[in-house]
Formats: C-alpha cells, structure tokens, sequence
C-alpha cells in the first residue's frame, strides 16, 4: 500500500519523550496510510538502539519506522532535509521529538492542507506540558517598531481587540483559522509539491530561525501557510536544547541565528533597523534592572551582542 503521509522526527537524546511521541501518533493516527522517518542525530542515550530495534520490526502489527542514523549532530534542518529525501509521500508532517499528537489533529490538518491548492503548509494550536497555550504564531520578518513595541509594553496603549491581530505571538488568543506568516517548527504538515519547488531548510542554520526562514521563503515563493486551531499538538519545549547549553548559552546561540536570519533574508536597511531596534531597548532594560537591583546579565549579553552585530553589519566587517 502506498504511503501517504510521513511523519518526520529529527531526534538527539529524545529519551521518554521521544517514546511519547511516537506513541502519540500509534494512539492517533491519521486516516491515510502513513509511516514515520526518524532521522537520529547521533544520540547517546540509547534512544538510537530503541528505534533501531523499531525499525526492524517488520511485523504485520509493527510501527511503520525508517531509522537513519547520522554519525554526528547534523542540526535540526539538514537532518529534516534528509528526511525529505527519502520519502515519497503527498504530505509530510514535521513533528519535534518532543511533540505528541491530540486526537483528531492529524485528520484536521490533512483537510485544511487538501481545501486548497495555494495553501503550502499549516499548522496546529500548541499547548504547554500543563494544557496551556503555547503561543506558536509570529510576526515574519520582524519590524523594528515590533520590536519596540513588544519589548518595551508600548503594546498595552493598543486597544486589546486590535492588539492580538496586529501583534500576534503572546497577544492573540490562536483560536481562528487563519493565514499567517510564520508556523512554529515544532509542528508543521507539508505538502510534497510545496518543498519541490521552494525546497527544504536552509542548512546553514544549526538549530533555531531555520522555520522562519523556511516560512519567509513559503510565502515569497507565493504559497500560503495556515493555522488551524481545531488541531492541537502538545509540545514540551526547551527540553533537548538545555541538555546541551546552559539558559544563557541556549539564548546566546538564539541570538546568533537571528543574525543569521538577518543577513541571509533581510535588506542591509532592514537589518540595521531592527538591531538598532535591538540595542535601544536592550540599553533601557539593561539599566533599569540595575537601578532596581535585579540581575542584568542576560539583557547585558543582548546589548553587546547585537551592538557588536550593528557594527559589524554597518561597517561591513
């Protein structure tokens, strides 16, 4: 039977949630053939040796797993686009390892993907470990009045009934359907012929801003992304990459792949207004922390870091 629909997990140390995960989509699966393609980034917790034995069960009854398996930890976006490579579905469902599907999700997002053809790829409503909401829907690309208007709570002049809609992210309630401009990568179904023409992620992103990336070249290719509420993947985020950084190691890498993302898909105009953007507000909240005798040091980090940048990217260096 032809396979439909592929499940794409790009895992490193996945452990107990990565197992929930794929139980998630056993428990819930969708209503078309389907299999799942783990792409292993060198794990060490023996979650590698777990799928592998998966994948060699060919049982009647056995979950349809392909397991490659990388020698080193390629990323989050070359080892999706190995993924892509192999599989030969119409659709192709990115699922984080630690992501477990709802009921019904799976179907949800299949019929909004299939009720048009402009449509490229679509999204769910996400929900923390505890049920709340997991605000998944951004603004892409950022402006630099965005920046200061997020940052600074200049947001709270703008009536409530406007600021969800000109904000998104933590100001609207993900609770219509909608075009949007950025899914969250944690959970995004895909059409084939989508990725054929506007390709998979860019590689030169390691781990973060390879989705909004991927989105922004989505709709510049002229195809349209969706969020469908009706749909729910609960995702216990943050986890994998604390195992590898500390809080401020994981925000110092963030940081860098924004300038990344900045570089690669922005104007020079554009770039040098949000990190000026960036450093006027990281400049007030870094002082007014000291003032008030509460720690600095990430705010400090933000300041010099895209000071540096706005340096760099204004003299060409």
């Amino acid at each position: 039977m032809a396979v439909n629909l592929s499940f794409i997990i790009a895992n490193w140390n996945g452990g107990d949630l990565l197992k929930r995960c794929i139980a998630s989509i056993e428990n819930y699966p969708p209503g078309i053939p389907w299999e799942i393609i783990v792409v292993d980034n060198a794990s060490t917790d023996g979650s590698r040796e777990w799928l592998r034995s998966l994948a060699e069960n060919r049982s009647p009854n056995g979950i349809p797993l392909r397991l490659i398996e990388n020698a080193e930890n390629v990323g989050f976006g070359k080892a999706n686009n190995q993924a892509f490579a192999v599989s030969k579905s119409d659709f192709l469902f990115l699922l984080n390892a630690d992501a477990e599907l709802t009921a019904g999700a799976c179907d949800a997002l299949i019929e909004t993907l299939s009720s048009s053809e402009q449509i490229g790829a679509c999204g769910p409503r996400l929900l923390n470990s505890d049920g709340s909401l997991q605000p998944s829907v951004w603004r892409n690309p950022p402006t630099a009045r965005e920046i200061i208007v997020g940052s600074l709570g200049l947001w709270r002049l703008i009536p409530r009934r406007l600021r969800g809609e000109l904000l998104l992210g933590g100001h609207w309630d993900h609770a219509t359907r909608r075009e949007v401009p950025l899914l969250f990568g944690a959970a995004i179904l895909a059409k084939r012929k989508m990725i054929d023409e506007v390709g998979g992620f860019d590689e030169r992103f390691h781990m973060y801003s390879e989705d909004r990336e991927w989105c922004l070249r989505i709709v510049r290719a002229g195809w349209k992304l969706v969020f469908d509420p009706t749909a729910s993947v609960v995702h216990h985020g943050g986890q994998f990459s604390l195992q590898r950084w500390t809080s401020l190691e994981k925000m110092r890498v963030q940081i860098q792949s924004n300038f990344q993302y900045n570089r690669y898909c922005l104007s020079r105009e554009q770039s040098i207004a949000c990190l000026r953007a960036t450093c006027f507000v990281s400049f007030i909240q870094k002082n007014l922390y000291k003032l008030r005798g509460r720690p600095a040091e990430a705010t400090q980090i933000i300041w010099e870091l895209n000071r540096a940048e706005l340096k760099r990217t204004l003299t060409g260096n």
